[in-house]
């Protein structure tokens, strides 16, 4: 039995988590759950798996979670950063999976590597913001950093086994998002519920925006890099619209080898709760013949420069991830209100890039710092574009 403890339950990867735990009642325990704001879903998952300790985002919502939940129902509930870190830190939790977007992850993820607890890692800005100094952690720890995004798990799937001195490359698939086939003269006119509208995913608002603007590719660009301790030239992107092939490795022989299946995140999730071994998920198999072709394209930076971006990121290191990251959570953020147009997010990104002095070798305080310094200038440059 292995109990665990999810940050961001109510989220799309949080929600799936729960699914294979309820799918897998004898081999999973859920003992914390942490949310945002969503009260009525927390309530509900609370109620269906237990927890001995629930958290919310402020002091009102949870407030509101204990007035949604039964009296007799034992569970601790706390709220803010201190809740989170508590639930990362859950003195019987197994695995922590960590599903919280964007910068929040990162210090529940640092305080669950603390406290010795696997992480199941879905924040892939985690390692994006602070990659060198959490896989240390995490190695100096003993403790196992399983990826959940499809793509990284694909990636270790297709390393397991084989020697890493033969590794040439690993070659990031990437579905294009909604606008791969739209001209790039039409973006002005992009509206945040055409970039909502993603082909074969299913995922919450930040992360389709992200996959619109192919920035969630340069994200995974960088967290390749860490979690798999590989050179930016080694990470080629690939776009693959059809989602099938979720990332494949190159060795030194000549031989490429990939990971199939159908663009749905539980295998991926149920492989990292389960390793090394496999649950029987009662999946349909993919049927090639149905699938008929797979194609295969370059991506082009020109139409899509958050890509760019993150790859200039990835190459400078330092606080200049760190820094994007920021930057980019800012401008989706902005680009969701309908206060910048779509064309805006690069341009708003490159801006705080350009401005910031990099720290070559951050501790976390000074990460810290970049990312709040890139937020509030993100916040000067908006008004830029106002005026």
């Amino acid at each position: 039995m292995k109990r665990l403890s999810v940050l961001g339950s109510t989220g799309s990867i949080g929600c799936n988590t729960l699914k294979i735990v309820q799918k897998f009642p004898d081999r999973f325990q859920i003992v914390s759950l942490a949310a945002k704001t969503n009260v009525a879903l927390l309530a509900q998952q609370i109620e269906q798996f237990k927890p001995n300790l629930a958290v919310m985002y402020d002091k009102k919502h949870a407030e509101l979670l204990r007035q949604a939940i039964p009296k007799k129902q034992p569970v601790q509930i706390l709220f803010g950063h201190e809740g989170y870190l508590k639930a990362a830190a859950q003195n019987d939790a197994d695995i922590v999976v960590t599903a919280f977007v964007g910068a929040a992850g990162l210090l529940p993820t640092l305080e669950a590597i603390e406290a010795g607890k696997h992480i199941a890692l879905a924040n892939k800005e985690t390692l994006v913001m602070a990659g060198e100094l959490v896989m240390k952690k995490a190695l100096d720890s003993g403790i196992n950093i399983l990826p959940v995004d499809s793509e990284h798990s694909a990636i270790f799937q297709c390393l397991e086994g084989h020697r890493k001195s033969d590794l040439k490359k690993i070659l990031l698939t990437a579905s294009g998002g909604p606008f791969l086939n739209r001209p790039k003269s039409d973006f002005e006119r992009i509206t945040p519920e055409d970039a909502l509208n993603h082909p074969t995913w299913q995922m919450g608002k930040k992360i389709t925006i992200d996959s619109a603007t192919l920035m969630n590719k340069g994200l995974e660009i960088i967290e390749a890099k860490w979690l798999f301790d590989v050179t930016p030239k080694q990470i080629q992107v690939i776009v693959h619209p059809q989602s099938i092939i979720h990332s494949l490795v190159s060795y030194c022989d000549g031989s490429i080898i990939a990971q199939l299946s159908k663009p749905d995140m539980t295998g991926a999730i149920a492989y990292a709760l389960s390793y090394p071994e496999r649950l029987d998920m009662d999946n349909s198999f993919l049927s090639l013949p149905g699938i008929g072709s797979l194609t295969f394209s370059e991506p082009d930076l020109d139409k899509f420069p958050c890509l760019a971006l993150a790859m200039e990121a990835c190459h400078t290191g330092g606080t200049l991830p760190a820094v994007m990251n920021a930057a980019n959570e800012k401008a989706v953020g902005f680009f969701l209100e309908n206060m910048i147009s779509f064309i805006q997010i690069p341009k708003l990104i490159e801006k705080v890039m350009n401005q910031h002095q990099v720290i070559p070798s951050p501790g976390l305080d000074e990460i810290l710092q970049s990312d709040q310094w890139a937020r509030n200038t993100a916040e000067q440059v908006i008004n830029e574009f106002e005026n």
